[in-house]
């Protein structure tokens, strides 16, 4: 049986309160799950929090003991590109270190400094965490469950033997393939973030880090919507162009079908709920305030909001 766990985001002290509730104990060296149990943590266990080293350190000890899993979220994608040369050009990085891309990255870099050893280790070990997990029963990615992209992945072998500079290269940099955006760019953007679109007629919003956005992520589990401003995520009110606009053809969305999906990702608010009855989102913003949630699940086929458990 599995916990999944949300985005950690360096917040230690709600992870051990968290694992606490669940019943799992410290023996002085790593966390050890109750019998027949094991943690599955969805990504995102750095940038922002006061802890991110312990975050890391605990999490690399319960995989090195079977005691758990890790996928790889945006923001341990977004550090190996930080961190990695560029393969055409060795003083450049393949996530150019701007100040937009660092001032989202900073709190670890102070942390663990800046190049040094502790970090070129970490960001290795980030290489090694796979994209997307599927467990007996339940599947699990950081944002979006998608066959496409899944099989983008695994026909372009990323990750199947640690994440390699050209393939990081094609992830994460639009140019970096002559055809234009290489297909594992879609795919790693789509799995790890969620699928975006334009926002037609004019239409934006502005972030949390203040950026005007003329694009959206969609609620891709909701099947049934019909209308634009059902399944648009913007941050404050929704534009008026996307009121009762019909979704267009090309977005239809379909039933999720088989078993359970988890996801994090999102920073969802207010009492952890399920999204459907085969998807589950366990990010509920530890990374701003809000409290480090879980899913424990117990073998069923279809979930239910009795299987969260917060830290608070």
């Amino acid at each position: 049986m599995y916990d999944i766990i949300g985005d950690i985001h360096g917040h230690y002290g709600k992870l051990e309160r968290l694992l606490v509730k669940l019943g799992y104990q410290h023996n002085g060296v790593y966390w050890v799950p109750p019998h027949g149990r094991k943690a599955v943590f969805i990504g995102d266990l750095i940038d922002r929090g006061p802890e991110q080293i312990k975050v890391v350190m605990a999490v690399r000890a319960m995989m090195e003991r079977g005691h758990a899993y890790c996928i790889l979220g945006n923001h341990e994608l977004n550090a190996i590109g930080f961190a990695t040369p560029h393969p055409d050009d060795y003083f450049a990085r393949i996530r150019p270190r701007n100040e937009k891309n660092r001032a989202q990255h900073q709190t670890f870099l102070d942390q663990v400094g800046e190049d040094s050893d502790l970090h070129r280790e970490m960001v290795e070990w980030f290489r090694t965490l796979p994209v997307y997990l599927e467990l007996d029963g339940i599947r699990v990615v950081h944002a979006m469950w998608d066959e496409t992209y899944l099989d983008d992945v695994i026909c372009h072998a990323f990750g199947r033997n640690g994440i390699n500079n050209h393939q990081l290269c094609y992830a994460l940099d639009k140019k970096a393939w002559k055809g234009g955006p290489h297909p594992l760019y879609h795919a790693l953007d789509g799995l790890c973030k969620g699928r975006e679109i334009d926002l037609l007629d004019g239409a934006h919003f502005t972030d949390h880090n203040g950026h005007v956005r003329k694009q959206a992520r969609i609620k891709w589990w909701k099947h049934d919507a019909k209308f634009m401003h059902e399944v648009a995520i913007v941050e404050g009110a929704i534009p008026e162009s996307l009121l009762w606009k019909p979704i267009p053809d090309d977005l239809l969305l379909a039933p999720v079908n088989g078993t359970p999906i988890f996801i994090g990702h999102y920073w969802m608010k207010g009492t952890p709920a399920i999204l459907g009855p085969k998807v589950a989102c366990v990010d509920y913003s530890a990374g701003k305030g809000g409290p480090l949630v879980a899913y424990r699940w117990n073998g069923e086929s279809e979930l239910h909001d009795g299987g969260f458990v917060s830290s608070h």
